[in-house]
């Protein structure tokens, strides 16, 4: 099993920053292909946002390439989500996901953490 902890998420106003963080832990903590981000506002489906493999490829949803950064500490089993020129759209809870084997299915999912960005 592996655990996902996602931290950092919280109130910002609009055109702030903020950096989201999701710690791997578990016997399986050092067994992740890949990991990613996802956010879910209220009342719309979950939307991905990128994800990094443990050979630090990455993939971005278009529309947040260049104000999202994904990177990775594998040492730490840590993957981040840097966050810029934020937006109220952007206003969801973020989740953060790790898939044994790189595709498009996703084994372990995180509880989420709130950001809120203020206009």
């Amino acid at each position: 099993q592996m655990q996902l902890v996602e931290s950092g998420g919280g109130l910002v106003q609009t055109g702030g920053s903020l950096r989201l963080s999701c710690a791997a832990s578990g016997r399986s903590s050092r067994s992740y292909a890949m990991m990613g981000w996802f956010r879910q506002a209220p009342g719309k489906e979950r939307e991905f946002i990128a994800r990094i493999t443990w050979g630090a490829t990455t993939i971005y949803k278009d529309s947040l390439r260049g104000r999202f950064t994904i990177s990775g500490d594998n040492a730490k089993n840590t993957v981040y989500l840097q966050m810029n020129n934020l937006k109220p759209e952007d206003t969801a809870v973020y989740y953060c996901a790790a898939a044994l084997v790189v595709g498009i299915r996703y084994d372990y999912w995180g509880q989420g953490t709130q950001v809120t960005v203020s206009s």
